[in-house]
């Protein structure tokens, strides 16, 4: 079990399998050092197997915090993801970049605090020196399966042994 394996059991998070893609695109793409993870959003995985959307909607008609959470959930999706490109986790040096395209209201202003839903999950998980990132928060007026917030990221990797 990875080292990053063991934070998610300490933070009481099972990782899931990664999204089902919705067109043609991988998970991720790994160049030298450097992973550009394709953009994902915050769902769950029911009892059938079938990926569903628990916080749907636009930032500003959903409480803020659900849309945190959605951005939370769209982390440990990347995580998934990372881990089915790289496989082992271990090799996450650090989170270079999120753009996080949040599904707003019009007049709707605290995009950056639903993006860190994932940010705060990056810290939390990797601590301040591997898991804050650049990044930019940007507002849409609607996403696929009505998700509030969709993010794509750019990770670097430690160099294959």
């Amino acid at each position: 079990m990875s080292q990053i394996e063991k934070r998610l059991e300490e933070m009481g998070i099972e990782l899931p399998r990664p999204p089902k893609p919705v067109a043609n695109y991988t998970c991720g793409t790994e160049v030298g050092e450097i992973l550009y993870v394709s953009g994902t959003v915050g769902t769950k995985v029911d009892e059938n197997g079938e990926d569903y959307m628990p916080h749907p909607g636009q930032a500003g008609a959903i409480p803020l915090e659900d849309a945190y959470q959605s951005a939370r959930l769209t982390a440990i999706n990347h995580l998934s993801m990372i881990k089915h490109v790289i496989g082992d986790l271990d090799r996450v040096e650090r989170i270079v970049k999120m753009v996080g395209y949040i599904n707003a209201k019009p007049g709707f202003k605290d995009a950056p605090q639903v993006l860190n839903g994932a940010s705060d999950f990056w810290v939390e998980l990797l601590g301040e020196d591997r898991g804050k990132h650049a990044r930019a928060a940007l507002y849409q007026d609607q996403l696929t399966i009505d998700a509030p917030i969709e993010i794509e990221m750019t990770v670097q990797l430690k160099k294959r042994a």
